[in-house]
């Protein structure tokens, strides 16, 4: 066999690992980088998962934080009210009429003006029930109003 014979031989039997050595790290790096890829897939799952457990969390913070405010804020509105009983004088006859005033406030700031109310009594009527049946500003009213304004 000539020298060029033997320089052939042992690059095709040099060749021929390293084309095996080629194929087998190929397939190694293809198979790490496959496993990495599942790897990021889950991570990004769990962070999505984990990103709309957050948002469904910051909600619920701040509707109980929104509900908190309102009921503080129904809690310092009050209702003054003040009645009295106005005789209207007509030459030999007497006229009583009961007068209601009513009026909102928020802590010490009133929120309206005097909403004042005028009824006929006749004698023997019970002026506190009657003047409870007059009320313009009912409580429960109030807040249920005052509620459904500011959900809104």
């Amino acid at each position: 066999m000539s020298p060029f014979g033997w320089a052939v031989l042992v690059a095709i039997c040099s060749a021929v690992p390293a084309a095996v050595v080629y194929i087998v790290m190929r397939s190694r790096s293809e198979v790490l980088l496959s496993r990495q890829r599942e790897q990021l897939a889950e991570a990004r799952a769990a962070l999505a998962a984990q990103r709309d457990a957050m948002g469904d969390s910051l909600r619920n913070v701040e509707d109980a934080t929104r509900r908190k405010a309102m009921d503080e804020f129904l809690a310092d509105i009050r209702i003054e009210e003040r009645h009295y009983i106005r005789e209207h004088k007509i030459l030999f006859v007497t006229r009583k009429c009961l007068i209601r005033q009513e009026r909102i406030f928020f802590r010490n700031i009133p929120l309206s003006n005097w909403v004042e109310q005028e009824m006929p009594i006749e004698e023997g009527a019970d002026v506190d029930k009657l003047a409870q049946a007059m009320t313009v500003f009912t409580p429960q009213g109030l807040v249920e109003t005052a509620a459904k304004r500011l959900l809104q």
